[in-house]
């Protein structure tokens, strides 16, 4: 474990204390556990999978310890557990009828369940990785499906991260695969901060982006070794996931970590792609796709020379707040998400002040921007290879979705989140709709003849 950068990490952030990743290390859980909450009795919280994977060690190295235990919380294994608040509802519900502190032992969904759950419950928890597959482990909040709307719920981060490369490297290899990709979409996500911040719409703080950025390529670098189930290179990903989970959680927002390919992931979520598959699509492998996506739509946007823009032209035409409503209803009518993508998109558009002074600042700053962006930016192509090494989808027709459903995707997406992103710099230049068309054309990225 690079344990200065993890060290490091630690001290900024809010709650997390502890991390320990390496081989063996579940022998020290016990330990651990002592640290965080000293003699507070435990229950361990699973589906039947991670419980047999790691949960029954788990329980013995804590009750070997001296540590009271309380019957474990075990979801069933089949189908593949879900993060709808119902099931945050069940074990919040078995947690107020004791005072034992859960250690969360699984992956994301098992994760974001009981950070939840646990925080309803008024108490703090422990995770335990059983898979490198997302990057939130050490991340505050949780990701929750509520009246058919995904989103973050608040939530504190774990008090402490274990993971054992012993169990990690047992994952399926699907799973170590929905991880890279959800670490590579850090590629796209970075740009998109970069972009945020020279046109003042939020700030890089460097100490978290480079938590992020630093180590970002030689933990991408190797992909097929990944497949594989190198042991040091499946070390490098959850480093990097958990390196990502404190980023965000010492940013108190996702922002250093999820960007553009996020919101495809997110609106795709939202409506149930994959959902129908066992086991379902996994995040990870949809923000892999959208991650290709978002790169081939910076090059179409980098092929632009932004210091000749027609600024009186575009702010003229600028919509109104009425207006964006009902476009947004155009395009949403799932109820849930369809208020949401009004309250979101209505909090970050520009009135025509504001929009004239960020494409002055556009115009001024593209030179030197659009040279940070292309030291940050891979290819799609070579985002797309990468993706395909590590045995993730790279294109709609392997995630179940239609190539028409993946061009609306690019204006649909960017209503669903107030963030600032590489969509919203092609809206408010008009230029959005010309690039799709473009990435859509016989001979674009997502042409006929080259569509995935």
């Amino acid at each position: 474990m690079n344990s200065e950068r993890i060290n490091s990490a630690l001290r900024d952030a809010s709650d997390t204390e502890q991390v320990v990743i390496g081989a063996g290390a579940l022998a020290s859980v016990a330990d651990v556990f002592a640290r965080c909450f000293g003699d507070r009795p435990a229950v361990v919280v699973a589906d039947e999978n991670t419980d047999a994977v790691a949960g029954g060690r788990v329980r013995r190295e804590l009750e070997a310890a001296g540590h009271a235990t309380v019957e474990p919380f075990v979801f069933p294994g089949h189908p593949t557990l879900y993060a709808e608040y119902g099931n945050v509802e069940k074990l919040r519900d078995s947690l107020r009828g004791h005072d034992a502190v859960p250690l969360a032992v699984g992956s994301g969904t098992l994760n974001d369940l009981v950070k939840r759950a646990a925080h309803e419950a008024g108490r703090g928890y422990l995770a335990v990785a059983t898979a490198p597959s997302m990057d939130g482990y050490s991340a505050f909040g949780a990701s929750i499906t509520r009246q058919g709307y995904k989103q973050t719920m608040t939530c504190p981060a774990p008090r402490a991260v274990v993971a054992d490369l012993d169990v990690l490297a047992g994952a399926p290899e699907r799973m170590r695969a929905s991880g890279f990709g959800d670490l590579l979409g850090k590629v796209t996500a970075g740009a998109d901060w970069l972009l945020a911040d020279a046109l003042e719409v939020e700030r890089i703080d460097a100490r978290i982006w480079s938590l992020v950025q630093d180590d970002l390529r030689e933990a991408i670098g190797r992909p097929a070794e990944l497949r594989a189930g190198d042991p040091e290179v499946t070390e490098r990903l959850i480093e990097g996931l958990v390196l990502s989970g404190l980023a965000m959680q010492a940013h108190q927002s996702s922002r250093p970590a999820s960007g553009a390919e996020h919101q495809f992931s997110h609106l795709w979520e939202m409506e149930g792609l994959g959902l129908h598959l066992e086991p379902p699509l996994s995040h990870g492998f949809k923000v892999g796709v959208g991650s290709i996506a978002i790169a081939a739509l910076y090059e179409r946007i980098l092929a632009r020379d932004f210091d000749r823009l027609d600024i009186p032209s575009i702010v003229r035409d600028w919509p109104d707040a009425e207006q964006v409503e009902r476009a947004v209803r155009a395009e949403h009518t799932t109820p849930g998400l369809d208020e949401a993508a009004v309250a979101e998109s209505l909090a970050k558009h520009p009135d025509a002040e504001t929009l004239q002074r960020r494409l002055r600042l556009l115009a001024e700053r593209w030179p030197e921007l659009r040279g940070g962006l292309e030291m940050q930016l891979l290819p799609a192509g070579t985002l797309r290879e990468m993706l395909r090494e590590a045995g993730c989808p790279t294109g709609p027709a392997e995630i179940a979705l239609e190539p028409g459903a993946l061009r609306a995707t690019y204006a649909r997406s960017r209503m669903i989140r107030r963030r600032y992103t590489v969509l919203d710099l092609a809206a408010e230049t008009g230029l959005l709709d010309e690039c799709v068309d473009e990435l859509f054309s016989p001979g674009g990225f997502w042409g006929p003849a080259v569509r995935g």
